[in-house]
């Protein structure tokens, strides 16, 4: 399946589900208030949240793909109304030795951006979530001397280089997905992502095989996932109010 239509599938069915949640818990919260003209005001203690996640499908990825390795991890907030703050970043490289093309890189990287739940609080302790989110995407890429051969019938081989270089990637997300608070302050949840190139010009010469935190430097756009283990800290209650 291509990617465009591969991400037009996941994002229409991530729509749907994120919609059909929505329409359930407005659909309860009506069928509550029926008993009463009067929607009740009770108040909600929320405290602030700092969450701290590692993607543990990148070592497993690493395992079975010796030309790149890759380390993700996550930062988010929880900072009123059910968002959050969100930020990500890691490192990774790639060892690229092919018959025709011979060269190494490695990249950092950083996302900023945000996840909006979609889900009602249960209770005030409640932190379980489906979201979208937004997130904007920054790599700095160190690519060292290619080598590369060109095989001609007529004059015969040629080998050649190609000259290390530095360039800077970026691009935007969209994501969505599920955080579940397995014992208290643990979560385990997944991300999915389609990713879209900004600046593909600024390596045109030779593209990365391998960004870490976007994948393929060659492709204007990619479908991602990642799958995450988190803790979770909690301090400092305050009340907020909620309709029923």
């Amino acid at each position: 399946m291509p990617i465009s239509n591969m991400l037009k599938y996941i994002f229409t069915s991530l729509s749907l589900l994120l919609a059909t949640l929505s329409f359930a818990q407005t659909d309860s919260t009506a069928k509550a208030d029926t008993t009463s003209d009067k929607k009740p005001v009770v108040k909600m203690h929320v405290g602030h949240q700092l969450r701290f996640s590692y993607d543990i499908s990148q070592p497993i990825i690493n395992s079975f793909v010796n030309t790149r390795q890759s380390q993700e991890f996550q930062l988010d907030f929880f900072v009123k109304k059910e968002m959050y703050a969100v930020l990500e970043g890691g490192w990774g490289r790639a060892n690229d030795n092919y018959t025709d093309l011979s060269y190494k890189s490695n990249n950092s990287f950083l996302r900023v951006g945000f996840d909006k739940s979609v889900l009602q609080r249960l209770f005030p302790g409640d932190w379980d979530m489906a979201f979208i989110g937004l997130r904007y995407g920054i790599a700095s890429i160190n690519r060292g001397d290619a080598t590369f051969t060109t095989h001609d019938t007529l004059w015969g081989n040629t080998v050649g280089s190609v000259p290390a270089a530095s360039s800077i990637a970026q691009w935007i997300e969209i994501t969505g997905g599920v955080k579940v608070e397995l014992i208290k302050g643990i979560y385990a949840g997944w991300n999915i992502r389609g990713k879209f190139l900004m600046n593909k010009g600024s390596f045109a010469d030779l593209p990365p095989s391998f960004i870490s935190g976007y994948g393929k430097g060659e492709k204007n756009s990619i479908f991602d996932f990642n799958f995450y283990l988190s803790y979770a800290i909690r301090w400092k209650e305050k009340a907020i109010k909620q309709q029923k």
